[in-house]
């Protein structure tokens, strides 16, 4: 299938590494020039230096809103406008014990909020005017399956506010031609990933954990025209949550 990504201009935040960088290198075999986004630059270079096509590297951090509107404007200024953007820009849930209510201080949540809620939303908003403008853009929020389950009062609900941005934006920018959808990435392996950890079985419904490569094609279709039929809603890419329904 032709996902009609050919020369389409596309940002990747958290492109250094994980499912960002997977995300990067899908686009680009697709065809996309894309923009690079994360606060490494030597990070960023490595990445740039593995895509097959076109590309920028723009260094920047996503809790700085002046910062992110100066890497929009770099993409703008050299490619003419954005048609996509993938925000992924966030720390991955921890695997540490989560702490009990009495233990959780306010700066937990406030960080996550600050970088991936906030991160997210500030780069949606530099980039809506020029797809709005152009009538057709794309904007896939990387969130995560902590969303759907308790346990970690930090992890649920930066991802719930992730979804709901998402809704809303869609609600929005749907009628400009502009689709905002959710994926929610369950444990994934990344560079980061232990070999043991990324051989070993998981409670999901396909018995191994989804790979970076795996979520990231999940996420390049939402980014093409052929998506025109979702938006506003969160799809999962974790190998499927066992004894769970959701409709």
């Amino acid at each position: 299938m032709d996902l009609r990504l050919t020369g389409k201009r596309a940002l990747v935040t958290g492109a250094g590494r994980g499912i960002g960088k997977a995300v990067a290198l899908r686009l680009a075999e697709e065809g996309a020039q894309v923009a690079l986004l994360a606060r490494s630059r030597d990070q960023l270079e490595a990445t740039a230096a593995q895509l097959p096509g076109p590309s920028l590297v723009v260094p920047a951090d996503t809790t700085d809103d002046a910062a992110v509107r100066t890497a929009v404007d770099v993409v703008v200024g050299a490619w003419g406008g954005v048609d996509v953007l993938v925000n992924a820009a966030a720390r991955p849930a921890s695997s540490a014990p989560v702490p009990a209510l009495a233990d959780l201080g306010d700066d937990a949540l406030r960080a996550e909020v600050e970088t991936k809620v906030l991160g997210y939303l500030r780069c949606a908003r530099a980039v809506a005017p020029h797809m709005t403008a152009q009538g057709w853009g794309r904007i896939v929020n990387v969130s995560g399956l902590n969303a759907r389950a308790t346990g970690n009062l930090v992890g649920t609900v930066r991802n719930v506010a992730v979804a709901a941005m998402t809704a809303n934006l869609a609600e929005e920018l749907g009628p400009h031609g502009v689709n905002v959808t959710t994926v929610h990435p369950g444990a994934t392996v990344t560079e980061r990933t232990s070999a043991d950890v990324a051989a070993a079985p998981a409670g999901n419904r396909i018995g191994r954990l989804v790979t970076a490569g795996e979520v990231a094609d999940v996420v390049v279709f939402l980014c093409s025209p052929r998506s025109v039929a979702v938006t506003g809603d969160a799809v999962a890419a974790g190998g499927g949550t066992r004894g769970v329904a959701v409709y």
